[in-house]
């Protein structure tokens, strides 16, 4: 089914729900909050009953505090455990959900909002297009088909989206079709200067310290071009830092220019958090759906039950050799 088709039918199946359950991916990130969030405003606006979640731990990164909304979502363990019509947002398998993905299950009807081409396709309406630099596209799409018409928050929760997954802007997903949203969402007179320096300068000097000790220890494999390091439990413990401000390590490691892939690996109770990008033509995406994750070409994750050095050691060795065929 083309885009067009699926939007029609989602905005058909939002139009005639009596209520609307909301959720997106464990640990968010700007993208999955900014969209959801974003719903979540406009279907209020329009006396529609809306929940909007996402599962443990619920705190947020400090980056994301200042996102209109956030004090209206409802803890996981509030959730509909059977919703009418449950929508989630740039969550790529229902198993990255956790404990929501039982609702999800349970759901009359379940809408799938995402752009990551290695979406498994679990709803029953799946609104997912690879194409767009953001979830918060789709959903700008979404809103103008179901003629919601914007406010300045749930501007500002898009804008947020796509800032974040177009990386400012800088990366090959930035068409002219985004900058023609940005100007749109632009004119709500967002605080766009604030916004960018916390979604992306501002940092605890505890953190920064923590940055360097991981900087310090990162290694480096000329012959796949491949740089890496990772956090532990007893880092954060150290430096007094939690995990969700550790989310833009990868943002530093990946400037290195001696590489063309690197992988920033987390240790966190649910396993080693890995996170990976690229820099050429290859696909992380796809090296990620081998490790049970996935993601895009250019940027990809994936959670493992392997311990950092075993997991980094898999890594490097599913990785090309420079000039290998």
């Amino acid at each position: 089914m083309s885009v067009g088709s699926t939007l029609e039918q989602a905005a058909a199946a939002i139009a005639s729900a009596p209520s609307l359950a909301l959720a997106c991916h464990h640990t968010p990130d700007g993208d999955a909050l900014g969209s959801m969030l974003a719903v979540h405003h406009l279907a209020l606006a329009h006396g529609k009953q809306s929940v909007a979640s996402w599962p443990e731990p619920f705190p947020v990164a400090p980056h994301y505090e200042f996102l209109p909304g956030l004090d209206l979502a409802t803890k996981p363990a509030d959730f509909p455990p059977e919703p009418d019509l449950m929508i989630t947002f740039d969550c790529g398998s229902i198993g990255r959900l956790a404990e929501l993905g039982e609702p999800a299950q349970r759901a009359h009807q379940l809408i799938v909002v995402d752009h990551h081409a290695t979406n498994d396709g679990y709803g029953t309406i799946n609104l997912i297009d690879p194409e767009a630099a953001a979830s918060a596209v789709v959903v700008r799409r979404l809103l103008d088909r179901l003629g919601w018409e914007l406010t300045r928050e749930a501007a500002q929760c898009l804008y947020t989206g796509l800032i974040c997954d177009t990386g400012r802007f800088q990366y090959e997903s930035t068409t002219p079709a985004v900058f023609t949203l940005a100007e749109e969402l632009s004119t709500f007179d967002l605080p766009i200067a604030s916004m960018n320096r916390q979604l992306f300068e501002e940092h605890r000097l505890a953190y920064l310290r923590l940055a360097g000790a991981a900087l310090q220890r990162a290694v480096y494999d000329g012959d796949r071009r491949f740089v890496a390091t990772w956090v532990t439990a007893a880092d954060l413990a150290e430096y007094g830092v939690c995990m969700e401000e550790t989310e833009g390590l990868i943002d530093l490691i990946r400037r290195a220019t001696e590489a063309d892939v690197s992988a920033v690996l987390k240790e966190t109770p649910e396993g080693t958090k890995v996170s990976l990008r690229a820099v050429t033509e290859f696909d992380v995406g796809r090296l990620a759906i081998a490790f049970g994750g996935g993601g895009h070409k250019a940027a990809a994750g994936f959670v493992s039950p392997l311990p950092v050095p075993e997991l980094l050691e898999a890594l490097r060795q599913s990785l090309p050799r420079v000039g290998a065929v």
